[in-house]
């Protein structure tokens, strides 16, 4: 999930998902294709189509865990291996999900790339906000994806017409990372998600710092059982 062009390294988009509905614990799985697997602003498939799958168990404790991979491309193909586990309730209006997930790279040419977050997402209404925190990793701890960055966001959803939905969402990538060597690479970055049923086209735009600073158009699909 990480390419800066910059540091030759990284919403389609893992996202916070509420648990505090669940009834009893459930075993499910998902499938879903994009035309670009976007992941905080910046591309992982260099532009290109992507498949993903994984499967989650959860319990009406609000308990979690998972796993997830997806294809990606960063100049050879490979898969994005995520595993999960967390934890997710609601207080009144207030819904809370706080987690580890663990990012792993297997192919060749993506060695030194694995690495983990904690995170914490909250949402009240339509509004939703989340942080992770990098406290694990290949990467050398002062480059660009080492332990110790951390990655904002805030979105606002909304119901439309005719079942169809808009999402907003902002992201910031705040690197601890040595400015000498690597330069200013922290980036912000801005998704439009507009829905229906299954499909989703985005419109996604990051900053310079990003590396990958077009304006991007994506339509996605995906579904669970």
């Amino acid at each position: 999930m990480k390419t800066l062009k910059l540091a030759a390294l990284a919403v389609a988009v893992l996202s916070a998902t509420s648990f505090s509905s669940l009834v009893q614990a459930d075993i499910s799985a998902n499938f879903g294709a994009t035309s670009n697997y976007l992941w905080r602003g910046v591309t992982q498939s260099s532009n290109d189509v992507s498949v993903s799958g994984g499967i989650d168990y959860s319990s009406e404790s609000g308990f979690y865990a998972g796993t997830w991979i997806g294809s990606i491309d960063w100049g050879v193909d490979g898969t994005e291996n995520d595993f999960y586990l967390g934890y997710g309730g609601e207080s009144g209006d207030f819904t809370y999900d706080v987690g580890y997930i663990y990012y792993m790279y297997p192919a060749t040419g993506y060695e030194d790339s694995d690495f983990g977050e904690v995170y914490f997402n909250g949402g009240y209404g339509a509004f939703s906000f989340g942080v992770a925190y990098t406290i694990n990793s290949q990467a050398d701890d002062d480059a660009p994806f080492g332990t110790g960055d951390l990655y904002y966001s805030v979105g606002y959803g909304f119901d439309l017409p005719n079942e169809f939905g808009l999402g907003l969402t902002y992201g910031y990538y705040d690197f601890d990372s040595d400015d000498a060597v690597y330069g200013d690479v922290d980036y912000g970055h801005f998704q439009i998600d507009l829905s229906k049923g299954d499909f989703t086209l985005s419109v996604s735009k990051a900053d310079d710092e990003s590396g990958d600073d077009d304006t991007k158009f994506v339509v996605s699909w995906g579904t669970s059982f």
